[in-house]
């Protein structure tokens, strides 16, 4: 509770009188020079709900409790009002640019500075008061962004693990696709800046990462899990997993949370488009494909790769890196495919740990 007022004078007559004025109103603490005001501010600061402050005293003057009170911020939270007899332009103006909220000369008149030193302390309560209630307000609505993050990721990952499933998988594919996606988006983001990569994005592509193959839980078990090679006409139901999984995402997840929407969509719809135009369902070509889709795709095929599937037993790292850079997986960007050569030792490090 900020009920305490520092009056700051060299004259002692002029420090009661202060606090005669004002004793009935506010408790009182009074200082003869700057240094012991430096000393009560420091002491008392979440108390003191104004300050009344003498300029010219002996050791420390006004100005000098100023360029503290500046220095450590206290100028926002106490407000000041000079009691000076130095009428000059020159004072009222140094102190105003020194974020003093008053300034009344001596001789004063008793009721005239109560009225003022008694608005001052309202408005700057109701101002801190205000301020108070916005950083709550924003700390409340943080929170519940979070929390709609939060419920988001699990909603994602456990529709991912439902995929896995279906696919007769442990479901680690997708929690080894997000970690491949994070180590090769942190590598673009320090070798290519021109993609924007922050961490925020970084975060929130890699999470998204796991909605990749969620449309293929409208696809029937009869080609999801067909050991051989699928008929042209089953690729093309195959192949419509990627409009259905933004089609689901679409359906079923929060628009509040518009990042984790946006790349969710982009990578579930987009994942399996190629650098040369070749890839499906639209055909997009060059970085007309989403950057997070793009990183997605490499992260996906070299896990595939690496992993034994129905219709196919693992190739080992090394053989799964050679392919990808070769093209023999269709064709990548470059620029993520040099990012994919650099991050290869941490590629090759979480496909042993997250087998």
């Amino acid at each position: 509770m900020k009920d305490t007022l520092l009056v700051v004078d060299d004259m002692e007559i002029n420090r009661d009188i202060l606090e005669n004025i004002f004793s009935d109103s506010y408790k009182i603490i009074k200082a003869e020079n700057g240094i012991e005001a430096v000393a009560m501010l420091k002491k008392h600061k979440d108390n003191i709900c104004a300050l009344l402050l003498d300029i010219f005293m002996p050791e420390m003057d006004g100005f000098g409790v100023l360029e503290f009170m500046h220095e450590a911020n206290l100028n926002k939270i106490i407000p000041t009002v000079l009691i000076t007899g130095d009428t000059s332009n020159e004072v009222k103006q140094k102190g105003y640019s020194m974020g003093v909220s008053d300034v009344i000369e001596k001789p004063f008149d008793s009721q005239i500075v109560k009225t003022r030193i008694n608005n001052i302390v309202e408005l700057y309560l109701h101002k801190n008061g205000l301020e108070d209630l916005v950083l709550e307000q924003t700390r409340k609505i943080m929170l519940q962004a979070e929390k709609i993050r939060k419920t988001n990721r699990n909603l994602w990952d456990t529709l991912g693990a439902i995929v896995e499933f279906r696919n007769h998988e442990s479901g680690m594919h997708i929690y080894r696709v997000r970690e491949f996606t994070r180590v090769l988006l942190s590598t673009v983001a320090a070798n290519y800046s021109e993609y924007g990569l922050t961490d925020e994005l970084i975060d929130a592509m890699a999470f998204a990462s796991v909605m990749h193959d969620v449309g293929k839980i409208s696809i029937s078990d009869t080609i999801l899990l067909k050991p051989g090679r699928l008929t042209d006409e089953e690729f093309e139901i195959m192949k419509t997993h990627t409009t259905k999984g933004s089609e689901i995402i679409d359906a079923v997840c929060n628009t509040d949370d518009e990042l984790y929407f946006k790349y969710g969509r982009e990578i579930a719809r987009s994942h399996h488009e190629r650098y040369d135009g070749r890839g499906y369902p639209d055909g997009l070509k060059g970085d007309d494909i989403p950057i997070a889709a793009q990183i997605v795709s490499i992260a996906d095929v070299y896990d595939a790769l690496v992993s034994r599937r129905v219709y196919k037993p693992p190739f080992t790292p090394s053989e799964a890196f050679r392919m990808i850079c070769n093209g023999e997986c269709g064709q990548f960007n470059p620029k993520i495919v040099d990012c994919l050569r650099l991050a290869r030792p941490k590629f090759e490090e979480l496909a042993e740990r997250l087998k």
